[in-house]
């Protein structure tokens, strides 16, 4: 009997019969995999639908879901605006892109950023803002609500968006990406007197989705990172498959193969077009957990969305994402025990979307009244929500920053 789970951006559905079967060997520096874990998945990060590494059995994929009634917030359900300059606010403030080079390990990596100013104007606080983590990430998610902060706040801001590692349009180099890595960038790109944010405006505020909001919470909290504020929108900790399969030393066996077949050349890319990088592919993931109404996506987002897939080196990060290599935190209750640090010292709000997989759902909820949670609120939305309903984000973080003061 199939059994079906939904986490942190990954709808899985497993059979009893074959549901964890590998059996995989190395030829030379290849890897010949059977299958390597069969199961259907379709995760926001990687849509697997291939019969060569993974068995999809006869279930097939999961049926569309259907159109859901707005939740308000005046976000119209079409044209869902992904562009730089997306509200009125257009003469008013510019976006201007800005490239910094980290350096990792003695190697260059051209690390893609942009910043929101308004000119004329002195910004009083600095907002560093945070792609969520998956095969889609981009600056772009966080434009809407950068230019509805500078237009509905009464304060001025410096805000900037960067790109992590691997994703968006920074380089995408194979290297093993971690969250420890991760979080070591986060650390240099803040404090790097050549970066975007070399001169701070004012206190630092972080603002982060997923992955990347609790990579950000944990630094803050291990005390590498001064912030003033954080802010974290629909966060989440666990990778795709390790949530729903767990992490003993078979299925880490497991997902290192999956993961190497993925990363190796020739074949590892042809499987990645094949399964990820195509318009059906994208649209199923934001169909199916990205988006929470289906007429948001629409065209214009697909193909956007897709060409950052195609992207040289557009599989390695999402590779690690994947199979859990980019996870922040082990277990729920060390998720929820991060925050324990801030109580206190660093104001923190949490935004639990309200459409989001059910066990994506479940640990955004756990942080209801956790120790160093400042504030709580839901909003509308899926895994996105700060991209699909901009206006409830960015109305939260006013309310949010206002308090500050």
């Amino acid at each position: 009997m199939a059994t079906a789970a939904s986490c942190c951006g990954v709808n899985a559905v497993s059979s009893s019969a074959a549901s964890t079967a590998v059996r995989g060997k190395s030829v030379g520096s290849q890897i010949n995999c059977a299958s390597v874990i069969s199961i259907p998945v379709t995760s926001f990060g990687l849509a697997l639908a291939s019969t060569a590494a993974v068995d999809l059995g006869s279930s097939g994929l999961p049926p569309l879901p259907r159109g859901k009634k707005s939740l308000g917030y005046g976000v119209q359900k079409r044209g869902v605006r992904i562009d730089a300059a997306v509200s009125s606010t257009k003469e008013a403030s510019k976006v201007q892109p800005k490239q910094w080079t980290w350096t990792h390990k003695g190697s260059p990596i051209k690390i893609n950023a942009v910043e929101f100013v308004t000119p004329g104007s002195t910004p009083t606080q600095t907002i560093l803002m945070l792609p969520t983590i998956s095969d889609v990430s981009t600056t772009e998610e966080w434009d809407a609500v950068a230019e509805k902060l500078l237009s509905k706040s009464n304060a001025s801001y410096q805000i900037v968006c960067v790109d992590w590692p691997g994703l968006g349009l920074s380089d995408r180099p194979a290297i093993d990406y971690t969250a420890d890595l991760y979080e070591q960038f986060l650390v240099d790109f803040v404090s790097a007197n050549d970066g975007p944010l070399g001169s701070l405006a004012g206190p630092l505020v972080i603002v982060g989705g997923g992955h990347a909001a609790t990579i950000a919470a944990r630094a803050v909290s291990k005390g590498l990172l001064d912030a003033a504020a954080v802010a974290l929108v629909a966060p989440t900790w666990a990778g795709p498959l390790p949530i729903v399969f767990g992490r003993d030393d078979t299925m880490e066996t497991r997902y290192g193969l999956l993961r190497n077949t993925l990363n190796s050349p020739g074949v590892g890319w042809a499987m990645y077009k094949y399964m990820v990088s195509s318009p059906k592919n994208i649209r199923l993931q934001y169909l199916t957990h990205v988006y929470a109404e289906a007429d948001n996506v629409t065209p214009s987002v697909v193909e956007k969305r897709t060409a950052l897939t195609q992207r040289e080196g557009a599989r390695f990060a999402p590779s690690a994402f994947l199979t859990g290599l980019l996870d922040p935190t082990r277990s729920r209750e060390e998720f929820v025990g991060l925050f324990a640090n801030l109580e206190g010292k660093v104001p923190t709000l949490v935004m639990s979307s309200t459409k989001s997989p059910k066990r994506s759902k479940a640990e955004m909820e756990a942080l209801e009244g956790a120790k160093g949670i400042t504030k709580f609120v839901r909003v509308p939305g899926a895994l996105l929500p700060q991209e699909e309903y901009p206006d409830a984000v960015s109305e939260e973080l006013v309310a949010f920053l206002q308090s500050l003061h």
